[in-house]
């Protein structure tokens, strides 16, 4: 074995101890943001509190404190604290987040996201020295491109936080799946380092496939926080309605962002990132045009690629028409991120085409 191929074999186990390592601190991170919700569901002192200091400009302020006088005594009203929806009315505030307003459920969370932040820095070192190892781009099979998708998607995740958004929410769902995303890609789809077939050797490599994958962990952001609307609107429709939900649906979704955010935050990642998916479909038929001397020739990937284009087209049409807004349209994001799971996983495992390079 001469050095060149000694060295990569290094870099390639050094690769696969990064990418259980980020396994392992992704674990503590699941931990702790179970720990947030928990201690979150302790304190509805807190929710309040956190109500009622709500900064000036928030999406809901602070109620007003009104003094009413009777005689020579003025007396405080006490004022009127929403901190989950009233029977009767859709017009409910955002909830407070996974902490539920308590303070040690915040620093849990803060905690968690700590971890988050070592994990992807971790999981990125195992792609990078994934890629050295093989002196190419890691997307040759699905074992680099899961562990790629996985760190791109937390990448995403962190990117919001970092801009202020409101997901701390998604941070529990997010990581979960990203377990079991890389528990698979270990277990398996795991692929030995090797080169790329002749087809894959090209720049469009790194055009269209590095789009596709930041497509994906668009597209699950959105479907995450589509699903938990659906659960969301089903509870405000149950409060809405007189109804009383269950202790543990209560706990948990009174503290996610109102149904008409949730719907609003998906639909706007959905919507951003679907011109990037159009190129990506772009890029691949242009480089079949290279590698096969055709632009198009129906084979299962490009086929669901365009069905997954026509799925998300439809849902944003449908998003934008008045009467196609909330559940419905939910409905129809969920259907075409289905169609992008079954895109990558089903045709790459089970289906047989130009496309297989599942190296499973």
């Amino acid at each position: 074995m001469n050095l060149a191929a000694a060295t990569n074999e290094n870099l390639a186990d050094l690769s696969n101890t990064l990418i259980y390592s980020a396994m392992a601190v992704y674990t503590l991170a699941f931990f702790a943001y179970i720990t947030e919700w928990i201690f979150g569901s302790r304190s509805k002192v807190g929710r309040t509190a956190a109500a009622l200091t709500a900064p000036e400009g928030a999406a809901a302020p602070a109620p007003a404190v009104t003094v009413r006088k009777a005689g020579g005594t003025a007396v405080m009203e006490r004022p009127k604290v929403v901190v989950r929806a009233a029977a009767g009315t859709r017009d409910v505030p955002d909830g407070p987040g996974a902490h539920g307003g308590d303070e040690q459920g915040d620093l849990y969370g803060r905690i968690a996201v700590s971890l988050t932040v070592l994990a992807f820095l971790i999981e990125f070192g195992g792609v990078l020295t994934r890629a050295l190892s093989v002196q190419r781009a890691p997307w040759g099979n699905m074992y680099e491109f899961n562990i790629t998708f996985s760190t791109v998607a937390v990448g995403v995740y962190l990117t919001l936080l970092a801009l202020r958004k409101n997901v701390r929410w998604l941070g529990l769902p997010l990581i979960t799946s990203i377990l079991l995303d890389l528990g698979v890609a270990v277990t398996v789809l795991y692929t030995a380092s090797d080169q790329l077939v002749p087809a894959l050797h090209s720049y469009w490599l790194y055009i269209h496939v590095s789009t596709a994958i930041l497509c994906g962990a668009v597209f699950y952001v959105g479907a995450v926080s589509t699903l938990l609307y659906l659960f969301r609107d089903s509870y405000e429709n149950k409060l809405a309605g007189g109804g009383v939900p269950g202790r543990f649906a209560t706990s948990v979704l009174e503290r996610l962002p109102a149904a008409s955010s949730l719907d609003k935050f998906s639909y706007r990642v959905n919507a951003a990132v679907f011109p990037l998916w159009t190129f990506t479909i772009i890029a691949g038929a242009i480089w079949a045009g290279d590698a096969w001397g055709r632009y198009w020739g129906w084979d299962p990937k490009e086929t669901w690629s365009f069905i997954t284009w026509v799925a998300y087209a439809g849902y944003l049409h449908a998003r934008a028409t008045a009467g196609w807004k909330g559940r419905k349209a939910a409905y129809l994001a969920l259907v075409a991120f289905g169609c992008w799971l079954f895109n990558y996983y089903g045709v790459n495992i089970f289906v047989s085409g130009k496309h297989s390079y599942a190296g499973v």
